[in-house]
């Protein structure tokens, strides 16, 4: 994949795969007879379409940052080094099935089948965004996106009580949202994993295990290990590595299948590492608060880095007619040229779709006491 000074971790910017991690890339799945059974399974294309969701979520936040160092937005909560845990999950979902994103996990409106065209424009807050400029908290319903909420863990509740619509209507669907590893320290995790615990609900829950909660590292706000959070709740509970794809796509088709079999909820705890900080604001506090050493490590884990080259060298047949590496630069360019036509498009949109004062409470439901 193309690297962009600018806007790539150091980490990132001259990566070439290092040989004792790709080892460990290759082998992580293939250990497990059942995971191995469901990365046989997927097809060429469905590989293809895997890595070309990777690119698109990456070359998402290279444009919102982009856009913060240019002045046209002020900051953005981006995902950097994590794709894997939202790319590989929403691969492994069937239709129908709904999620419950972090804003972070943007990733997943645009694999469900958002439009990356409205997604910027939420971040830009035109009158034709998602939400017509309210909020830069966006979903679609339609396509199975409940919109993120900013207090972290919330989401967990709701997706209880969207898994339990699926239970009483009989459907075979999930329900699945993500939380970082301080978010299962809240009210909201906890009361929404009781209730699903309680009601045997499809629900499956990803903990991205980043090792950081906002400024705090997990040891200063975590005694165990997040893998333990499952045991809490006596939940079913998976572990992953979050920078394979192919581990977190099989983990997910994992739990989806159980939770569809009415033994859920599910736990899925992926060990991850955001290359960035909390926002772009305060990316240079982040590489003050933990270790340099842990950069370097998880530099070398790049989530794309290491599937194209797994792919790259692959006896996968991706196309008849050219080399995996060509047919893999070949679904990047097109990847490239979809965000930037999305950006234009958003950008546009801001000269001349300009959220309408009168019409702010349009839309807006409030309780009756």
């Amino acid at each position: 994949m193309k690297r962009y000074a600018a806007y790539d971790p150091p980490e990132y910017q001259n990566w070439r795969p290092d040989p004792a991690v790709m080892e460990e890339f290759r082998t992580r799945v293939m250990q497990d007879p059942t995971r191995r059974s469901v990365v046989s399974a997927l097809t060429p294309q469905r590989h293809l379409r895997l890595y070309k969701g990777l690119v698109r979520n990456r070359l998402h936040d290279i444009t919102l940052k982009r856009w913060v160092r240019q002045g046209v937005i002020s900051k953005a909560w981006l995902g950097t080094g994590e794709e894997a845990t939202t790319i590989g999950a929403v691969h492994a979902l069937q239709k129908g099935d709904m999620v419950g994103p972090m804003i972070r996990n943007a990733g997943a409106c645009h694999e469900m089948g958002m439009s990356i065209a409205d997604m910027l424009r939420a971040y830009l807050g035109t009158e034709d965004s998602p939400s017509r400029g309210r909020d830069i908290h966006f979903g679609d319903l339609a396509k199975g996106v409940i919109a993120p909420i900013s207090m972290v863990g919330a989401l967990v509740p709701v997706c209880a009580g969207v898994a339990l619509s699926f239970k009483l209507q009989k459907k075979e669907n999930i329900a699945l949202t993500w939380v970082g590893d301080g978010s299962t320290r809240t009210t909201a995790f906890h009361e929404g994993m009781m209730c699903a615990k309680a009601l045997s609900l499809p629900l499956v829950v990803f903990v991205q295990d980043n090792q950081i909660a906002l400024g705090t590292p997990l040891e200063s706000h975590s005694a165990a290990p997040m893998g333990r959070v499952a045991t809490i709740y006596a939940a079913t509970k998976y572990i992953c590595n979050g920078n394979n794809v192919l581990d977190v796509y099989a983990t997910t088709a994992l739990a989806a299948e159980l939770a569809r079999l009415g033994k859920g909820p599910i736990v899925v705890t992926a060990k991850t590492f955001r290359m960035g900080g909390h926002a772009t604001h305060d990316e240079g506090e982040s590489r003050k608060i933990l270790r340099e050493e842990a950069f370097t490590y998880w530099g070398k884990r790049d989530p794309i880095g290491m599937y194209e080259t797994f792919l790259a060298e692959s006896n996968l047949e991706l196309a008849t007619d050219l080399t995996n590496r060509e047919i893999l630069e070949q679904a990047e360019q097109e990847v490239h040229e979809e965000v930037e036509e999305a950006a234009r498009q958003a950008l546009e949109s801001a000269k001349h779709s300009i959220p309408n004062p009168a019409e702010q409470q349009l839309g807006v439901f409030a309780g009756v006491s």
